[in-house]
């Protein structure tokens, strides 16, 4: 078997992240980081495997990247601004 072309879960998920518009290398390194650490905490919760939560953390990075708000995650509506005299 070849490992030579075997990336890591965390290098994918870094460039991952910086085609998604991460502004910087560090920034894309560290968005891996945080979707890595938010997996094992979701799967932990919600008693499901670490594939389960991956799969819906890349579903939230990767619509809010296109600037669609998955089920649950439209927010609130901010009330329009005042105007000034």
């Amino acid at each position: 078997m070849n490992n030579r072309h075997v990336i890591s879960e965390r290098d994918q998920l870094v460039q991952l992240c910086a085609r998604l518009g991460a502004p910087t290398p560090a920034a894309a390194a560290t968005m891996a980081d945080q979707l890595l650490k938010r997996c094992d905490q979701l799967a932990a919760q919600r008693g499901i495997s670490r594939t389960e939560a991956m799969a819906y953390l890349l579903e939230l990075v990767t619509k809010g990247s296109q600037g669609e708000a998955p089920a649950g995650f439209e927010g609130v509506r901010q009330p329009p601004a005042r105007e000034t005299r």
